[in-house]
């Protein structure tokens, strides 16, 4: 009798971490050895406001079971208002990818600033765990992923 085995999920994660705060957070996690999910895939922006909303739904047609957007905490942007645009933008996709039919969950924003490489670690760690409890995607439009 042979007994078919569930292969474990392995989410697709996408961050778009900040050069100035995020981005260097995480290289201080990696640098002090935390242990950080291999599931996210880092693509550094200058700003989180540089994330706009046919990035975020383009990432998520090819493949993307979640996505991180991670910059500097508000009033500490490196370009002044960056990330009060991003959190404007973010609120806007939040409905945009219910309507699409995917959980909300699967999109967060978050501020981690350069000296919190422990918090990077427990954010990404905590949003892996999440996106593996929700499953794939149900919009993936790739047929080789």
């Amino acid at each position: 009798m042979d007994k078919k085995v569930k292969k474990e999920f392995d989410p697709k994660i996408v961050g778009f971490l900040c050069n100035w705060c995020t981005y260097a957070a995480a290289d201080l996690a990696g640098s002090s050895k935390m242990e950080i999910s291999p599931a996210l895939s880092v693509v550094r922006v200058m700003c989180s406001s540089r994330v706009d909303h046919n990035l975020v739904l383009t990432t998520f047609f090819n493949g993307a079971d979640g996505i991180l957007i991670a910059g500097c905490h508000p009033g500490d942007c490196h370009y002044g208002e960056g990330n009060y645009y991003a959190r404007r933008r973010y609120a806007l996709l939040k409905k945009v990818t219910e309507s699409l039919g995917l959980e909300s969950e699967r999109l967060q924003l978050t501020w981690i600033s350069a000296s919190e490489g422990n918090r990077y670690a427990e954010v990404v760690n905590s949003f892996t765990e999440k996106i593996a409890k929700l499953g794939p995607s149900p919009i993936n439009c790739r047929s080789d992923l």
